[in-house]
């Protein structure tokens, strides 16, 4: 177990086996289609290996936004897998603060654990682990 007493959090790898599949699946798309293309492109060729190692998933998900008991927008996961992880791709020159904050999003509103953030535009397939922040204990 890892801790890091800077936010507060024990980290245990969430979903080992899961995620590394997962992880597995972005190298090998990265590897073959390489870093130019939209990110539709990387989503359709995610949707193909997930199908073909009998992975469950639902694709560009929708989740109501709710203020205060009330629906005022509508966003898009663009996968969950196994009801377990959300998926998130990008294909842009690095990430960004909101791109950690848009899979946070998605985290909390479906209760969600573990989220992996990739970008396929970046020379070598980055990617990241994102944790619930309702994870994170109050010290």
């Amino acid at each position: 177990m890892i801790t890091n007493n800077n936010i507060g959090i024990d980290e245990k790898l969430i979903y080992p086996e899961l995620s590394y599949k997962i992880v597995g699946i972005l190298f090998k798309i990265h590897g073959e289609l390489g870093n130019k293309y939209q990110e539709k492109y990387y989503q359709r060729a995610i949707a193909i290996e997930l199908r073909r190692k009998n992975i469950e998933f639902e694709k560009e998900l929708m989740v109501d936004l709710v203020y205060e008991g009330e629906k005022i927008g509508k966003y898009f996961i663009d996968f969950l897998i196994e009801n377990k992880i959300v998926l998130e791709i990008k294909a842009t020159d690095r990430f960004r603060i909101s791109d950690f904050k848009q899979v946070e999003g998605y985290l909390k509103s479906k209760d969600i654990k573990l989220g992996i953030l990739a970008n396929f535009r970046t020379q070598r397939l980055t990617h990241t682990r994102v944790l619930n922040p309702n994870l994170i204990r109050k010290n």
